[in-house]
């Protein structure tokens, strides 16, 4: 008797023994694999937050041509520009990640907020070749392509499915190189670009507000009392509702690095753009005197390119002891913004 019981209380300890090591094993394996994860997610989430390198405007026209086996004509930089500028928005490190779900690019917020700004431009520019550079005058008829990629550019960025941004903005990029195509080939004249100073003006004019709201912005990080100018320079002009003679203006503290790095992206895409528009319409800027004028411009916008060396968007005052990134980005966009004004006004001039 007093053996069979000695036997089970042995038995017992070597079950929960068994039970404990056992235990103890699946909770070791469970936090090693959550660990490891953790800085799968880390480690990709830093390398997909790195942005695109900039690339030559000229030698990617140059490699488009090549493959189609076709001669470089008016416009076809700045298509081809278009297309690079809006493949890499999507073949990027990471691919598009304004619209993921899952780690880590649910839980990044600057690359994101750099492909908004991004895509503001590749909307900017495609309805302007709609609109304007494609077309001879008010009257004439749209390119059918350009008619189509335009509204697949303005699709709800943050779609992820049914459909997915991706799929919409893969559409537009199979437009514009089919446009692309025709453009440069002799046996199809109704695809056309045209490189007026009118249309360029008119472009330039969007590009302008768009850069004045990011300046408004990217200033308001400190936030400012401002004088209502909104019906400034016309005595009869009305507006919906009644304002303040003052303004109150600052972008909200969460909000501060998003405005930063949508300027970055906005920024990134215009100086290719630019560099391409030097390109197509070489002889405008030349007859206008203005060349220099628009590399100015390039060259404003390269200086918000620089390495951002902190690893935060700091906000300190204007005259604080932190630095504000903000203004600083502010500073280089309102001056891209002033010459941007001028260059319209030397377009303008007949």
């Amino acid at each position: 008797m007093a053996l069979s019981a000695l036997k089970d209380r042995w038995m017992d300890y070597i079950a929960d023994r068994r039970a404990s090591v056992g235990g103890s094993w699946l909770g070791r394996t469970l936090f090693a694999l959550v660990l490891i994860y953790g800085v799968l997610v880390i480690a990709l989430g830093i390398y997909w937050s790195v942005e695109p390198d900039a690339f030559s405007v000229r030698e990617n026209a140059s490699q488009m041509a090549a493959e189609q086996q076709r001669q470089l004509v008016p416009g076809y930089t700045t298509t081809a520009t278009l297309v690079r500028v809006s493949e890499t928005l999507l073949n990027k490190p990471g691919g598009y990640l304004r619209n993921d779900l899952f780690p880590p690019g649910l839980l990044l917020d600057n690359m994101p907020s750099w492909e908004y700004g991004v895509l503001i431009q590749i909307r900017d520019l495609s309805r302007g070749m709609r609109k304007d550079l494609s077309r001879s005058q008010s009257q004439s008829k749209e390119d059918p392509d350009l008619a189509i990629a335009e509204p697949q550019f303005n699709f709800d960025a943050n779609s992820w499915m049914l459909p997915s941004s991706e799929k919409e903005y893969r559409r537009g990029i199979r437009l514009l190189r089919r446009y692309l195509d025709r453009l440069s080939d002799p046996q199809q004249p109704n695809a056309q670009f045209y490189t007026r100073a009118d249309n360029l003006n008119n472009w330039l004019a969007d590009v302008s507000a768009r850069l004045g709201s990011l300046s408004q912005r990217l200033s308001a990080s400190v936030g400012q009392v401002r004088v209502n100018t909104d019906l400034a320079g016309d005595r009869s002009a009305t507006q919906s509702t009644a304002t303040g003679a003052e303004l109150v203006v600052k972008t909200p503290w969460l909000q501060i690095d998003d405005v930063f790095y949508e300027s970055r992206g906005s920024a990134w895409a215009l100086i290719h753009i630019l560099q391409a528009i030097e390109v197509d319409f070489a002889d405008v800027l030349q007859d206008k005197n203005a060349l220099v004028s628009l590399r100015q411009i390039v060259r404003e916008l390269e200086a918000t390119q620089e390495t951002m060396w902190s690893p935060m968007v700091l906000n300190g005052s204007g005259f604080g002891v932190l630095a504000n990134h903000s203004l600083v980005m502010a500073s280089y966009i309102s001056r891209a913004n002033a010459a941007i004004i001028d260059l319209r006004a030397l377009l303008a001039q007949g």
